[in-house]
């Protein structure tokens, strides 16, 4: 059912390559200044909500990774992480600091051994998108695995480290294999500023062909520089935020003739349908 709340985001400006985001104008007037602290205060108490939520899931979800089996604790993991996401996504949308159009992501809730690959421009793409899909695996930075407040979810549910290609491809193909989504980020980083996508890896294909899944392209648009290239997660962005998810083209399996020519090709749709969106 479509999110009737969510607004169009606005046309992003690009900023040059190079330079960090501007600082937030501090508003005029007496009443935009107290809208401005309403949000600022908003903004803190909903982040450490994330946090202690986080937290609080980490460490119990930590133990339960060394004594539950593969096939019980990564279903239960996926799932906990999905909803934990979704509520703090939801408290941000109530709150009206995120206007947020995730329905097209719907359609792929219950779809077995499906890559997902979108573009990156924030670190709150993972946690959007991991919000709306229960069943998915996610790929993610080595260093996370460290993090108290996301390392035990992520053990349990059964992400996958980026720091060794070989084993990611081959424990990725294996979660397809296992009906499971798989979602990666082809640009394997955010973009960077000044940018609608960076250079993209040949990962994703390689796991698709080895599980013979197909790809599903997803375009996130946004104006916001929030949790961007250069952005602190501590750091107030201009309220409210404006996303909205649409899926691309889907790849078959089978599409090009090679690793390569599949990248090549999801490449070329994310950025005709990036520019094509004004994103």
């Amino acid at each position: 059912m479509p999110d009737h709340s969510a607004l169009p985001a606005p046309e992003a400006t690009p900023l040059p390559r190079g330079q960090p985001w501007p600082d937030t104008p501090w508003p005029p007037g007496p009443g935009a200044r107290l809208r401005h602290a309403w949000q600022s205060l908003l903004f803190g108490a909903l982040l450490l909500g994330f946090a202690l939520i986080s937290l609080g899931w980490s460490l119990p979800a930590g133990l339960l990774a060394r004594l539950l089996p593969p096939e019980r604790g990564r279903p239960l993991g996926q799932r906990a992480i999905s909803r934990g996401y979704h509520l703090y996504v939801s408290a941000m949308r109530a709150s009206g600091l995120l206007r947020c159009d995730l329905s097209a992501l719907d359609a792929l809730r219950d779809e077995p051994g499906l890559v997902v690959a979108p573009n990156h421009p924030s670190l709150l793409d993972a946690v959007l998108l991991t919000s709306r899909l229960p069943r998915s695996v996610c790929i993610a930075k080595a260093a996370i695995w460290h993090n108290p407040l996301l390392g035990g979810g992520m053990r349990l549910a059964g992400y996958l480290r980026n720091d060794a290609p070989v084993p990611m491809i081959r424990d990725a193909a294996a979660a397809l294999r296992d009906g499971r989504q798989v979602l990666i980020f082809p640009e394997g980083t955010r973009t960077p500023p000044g940018q609608r996508l960076g250079p993209v890896s040949r990962s994703f294909a390689l796991m698709a062909r080895q599980a013979g899944a197909p790809v599903q392209t997803v375009i996130i648009e946004t104006a916001s520089p929030y949790l961007r290239k250069g952005w602190s997660p501590f750091r107030r962005p201009p309220l409210p935020m404006h996303v909205t998810v649409r899926l691309g083209e889907r790849f078959p399996p089978g599409a090009g003739a090679d690793a390569h020519q599949l990248s090549d090709a999801v490449e070329q749709q994310l950025r005709q349908a990036l520019s094509e969106g004004g994103s």
